[in-house]
């Protein structure tokens, strides 16, 4: 498949199945997050910014699926977000991810968010280069920041500062 197959759209709750599905994938690896089970669409919904949700779909399909989340609410980070980024392996290396990650960075900065935020496992080599390769830069590295599974995981860090919103 080609990436002028591949069609970004606004997500919208019908789409929550096909997203869930493929955060479970997600979180089968082992790689991607630290949740166990995937949340229910209110929890999901109420976590991330309803402007910045998108989805990749193949000939109808949904088959990844990205969004922004805020998890500081003081008004000196309002232009902060941690993007979430994921795409079912049966697309795995078709430039999904990247397609999708350009649009977040774009709907994100129509939004006004001047920081994009990413906290990658470090096994998770792909996510890290596709973010690099888009102007995230690598801040380091939090050293066993969370317990999944009983083990200890370190998470990189990553930002990218946007060159036309916050810029004053």
């Amino acid at each position: 498949m080609e990436k002028q197959h591949v069609k970004i759209k606004q997500m919208t709750e019908a789409d929550w199945e096909s997203v869930r599905n493929i955060y479970i994938e997600g979180i089968q690896t082992g790689n991607a997050t630290f949740d166990t089970e995937p949340p229910s669409w209110e929890e999901w919904d109420k976590g991330h910014v309803k402007a910045c949700r998108i989805v990749a779909c193949i000939d109808g399909e949904v088959v990844g699926w990205a969004a922004l989340s805020q998890s500081i609410q003081k008004q000196a980070y309002r232009g902060v977000a941690e993007d979430s980024i994921y795409v079912s392996s049966a697309c795995s290396g078709l430039g999904v991810g990247t397609l999708l990650l350009e649009e977040l960075i774009r709907a994100s900065e129509v939004q006004g968010f001047w920081t994009l935020q990413s906290l990658i496992f470090p096994e998770n080599t792909a996510s890290i280069k596709l973010h690099t390769r888009l102007g995230f830069d690598i801040v380091g590295t939090r050293k066993r920041v969370g317990k999944l599974h009983g083990v200890w995981r370190d998470v990189v860090f990553l930002e990218r500062r946007s060159s036309i919103v916050g810029t004053d």
